[in-house]
């Protein structure tokens, strides 16, 4: 899609610059930038299903999705978020891209958290979460829903190659992060892939979608009446799940 003249990417260099700096401030704190430890991720903010649900570090479900596991996992993230940001943001406003962020980030996170604590509650020990990639497939299945909008002033062959092409990246990512998990517990060895929390921002993401419609083609009072109600949507969802995993460990 063709941004037009003056559409603002405020919300983009946002996001990225944070993650950016959230790396780039452990780094300068002695953090490894290829081979980070669990201890260090844990301190900066990064999700665990034990430290929230029992420790009520509540916060780590918002930390979690600015912390990232080494320099490589940040370059994907941030490639992956730069590309569907550039999509995404002409067609939900800077505010709009920055709550779908947060939110479905936040929804993967807990989700995450709530189906580690019920397979690993019983051994106490959790494993760790981070990444903005829960965040991405939340952009992804935000922009799955909004691009089909008929509001939308671009060419509907074009707006149908967009979607396609979305739809691929969000389920060949999907499938891949479940095999890499399978390959991984067959050797018994590799790296794991926190594929609830894609799951999560996914899902959300078209949840969140659902009462939009996209700021290009629609009035400015219809665009942020259907975006304000998007964002109380799913704020609600997210405080009853996160209240109904509030009661798990009792």
């Amino acid at each position: 899609m063709r941004r037009r003249r003056g559409a603002s990417s405020a919300a983009k260099y946002l996001l990225v610059g944070i993650n950016v700096a959230v790396f780039l401030a452990m780094t300068m704190n002695h953090v490894s930038a290829t081979r980070p430890t669990t201890r260090q991720i844990l301190f900066w903010g990064a999700d665990n299903a034990g430290m929230v649900l029992y420790g009520g570090q509540w916060w780590r479900i918002v930390t979690a999705m600015f912390v990232h596991v080494g320099f490589l996992h940040i370059a994907l993230n941030m490639w992956c978020l730069w590309a569907l940001a550039d999509l995404a943001e002409p067609v939900m406003g800077s505010v709009g891209l920055v709550a779908v962020y947060v939110l479905t980030g936040a929804a993967g996170n807990l989700l995450s958290t709530g189906v580690n604590w019920w397979e690993y509650h019983s051994g106490g020990v959790f494993p760790v979460g981070a990444g903005a990639s829960g965040a991405v497939f939340g952009i992804a299945g935000a922009l799955i829903v909004l691009l089909k909008s008929p509001r939308l002033p671009v060419p509907q062959v074009e707006l149908k190659r967009i979607r396609k092409s979305v739809i691929y990246f969000a389920a060949i990512n999907l499938v891949l992060g479940f095999s890499i998990n399978i390959g991984t517990q067959v050797i018994g060895s590799g790296i794991s892939i926190d594929n609830m929390a894609h799951l999560g921002g996914f899902t959300s993401g078209l949840l969140f979608a659902l009462p939009m419609v996209p700021r290009l083609g629609s009035s400015r009072e219809l665009f942020r009446t259907r975006l304000g109600t998007s964002m109380a949507m799913v704020t609600g969802v997210l405080v009853l799940f996160g209240y109904y995993l509030s009661k798990l460990p009792g």
